[in-house]
């Protein structure tokens, strides 16, 4: 059964543009069309801070409103005190997972169990969710089509009280 306080989740790639920031907006699109969203807190980070500020990538932007999916936020680095503010911290490609791995040793009692995002996915079988920056179209394509997978099987899995 699904916890009555709301389950913090944060979503982390490089910069926190592309990647990152749609994870939660898919994720929060979800949960919302299910009527969910007091049960969600969402957020995105980067392991760097070189986007700080800025907006979401527009050609992610753009591939998401194809789908109907608005993505919206502004890049921010994620910090050790994030180990102890989520309750579940989803790492996009093993790189981030390792730098989170050592974010997470600066904060004293981090709370927050680290998970590869790909480990959700129930359609496909990918271990890393590609950086599409520096790709063409059929790169935040694919970014979309992992992300809807993983993300809804995130609902499903917290629905259950498996989270």
């Amino acid at each position: 059964m699904p916890q009555p306080d709301p389950i913090r989740i944060l979503f982390v790639c490089l910069g926190n543009i592309c990647r990152s920031p749609s994870g939660e907006n898919v994720l929060r699109h979800l949960v919302e069309a299910e009527e969910l969203s007091e049960h969600f807190h969402i957020d995105s980070a980067g392991t760097i801070d070189y986007h700080s500020g800025h907006s979401p990538d527009t050609r992610m932007t753009a591939a998401a409103l194809k789908r109907g999916i608005a993505v919206a936020g502004r890049a921010r680095q994620a910090t050790p005190d994030d180990f102890r503010e989520f309750d579940l911290i989803v790492a996009m490609d093993r790189s981030n997972y390792d730098d989170l791995l050592a974010l997470r040793d600066q904060c004293s009692e981090p709370t927050a169990r680290l998970a590869m995002f790909c480990d959700f996915c129930e359609n496909h079988d990918e271990s890393d969710v590609p950086d599409p920056y520096y790709g063409g179209a059929a790169g935040f394509e694919k970014v979309l089509d992992l992300l809807e997978d993983g993300c809804g099987a995130i609902v499903r899995r917290w629905q259950r009280g498996e989270l």
